[in-house]
Formats: C-alpha cells, structure tokens, sequence
C-alpha cells in the first residue's frame, strides 16, 4: 500500500512535467567576434531556469536554444545573452 501512495504521488509530481512546451529559437548574436565567444553566450543562456540545450556557433554568429516555455521565455533568453555582453535578437 505504501508503495501505491509513493508511486502515486511520484506520478502527480511528473505530470505537469508532460505538459510542458519545448521551444526552440535561434538568436542573431553578432558581438560573437572570437572563438571563444560562444563558450560565453552558451553558459549565459545554459543557466536560465528551463533552457534545456543550447548550441552557439562562432562562425554563423547565432545561438540555438531549446527551452521549456512553461519555465521561461524569449525575452529571458535576450536579457541573458546581454547580461553576458552579448546583445541577441530572434532570427525571423
């Protein structure tokens, strides 16, 4: 019986988690001018609460994020991307 209320609550717990939205956005970033540059707007971006993979490309100047939109949205991701000096915009 324990278990069954263990396993139950478990599965109330990861129910909102189904729900959930992922998103994917590329970002215009064109102050990435060195190669390391993307090592920076990759850990940026990587701690929003809800970003779930982000690849950031020197050579393309762009970013794309994978994030659950139930957890945060386009305009965290820019104010991120600037905070880390690196102002970003969403590619059309």
């Amino acid at each position: 019986m324990r278990r069954l209320a263990i396993l139950l609550l478990a599965g109330a717990t990861l129910t909102p988690l189904a729900w959930a939205a992922p998103r994917t956005v590329t970002l215009d970033v064109p102050g990435m001018t060195c190669a390391a540059c993307p090592i920076t707007v990759k850990t940026a971006l990587s701690r929003v609460e809800g970003v779930t993979r982000v690849e950031a490309s020197f050579e393309d100047r762009e970013a794309v994020v994978t994030y659950d939109d139930e957890l945060t949205g386009l305009e965290a991701l820019l104010q991120a991307a600037a905070g880390a000096g690196y102002p970003a915009s969403p590619q059309e």
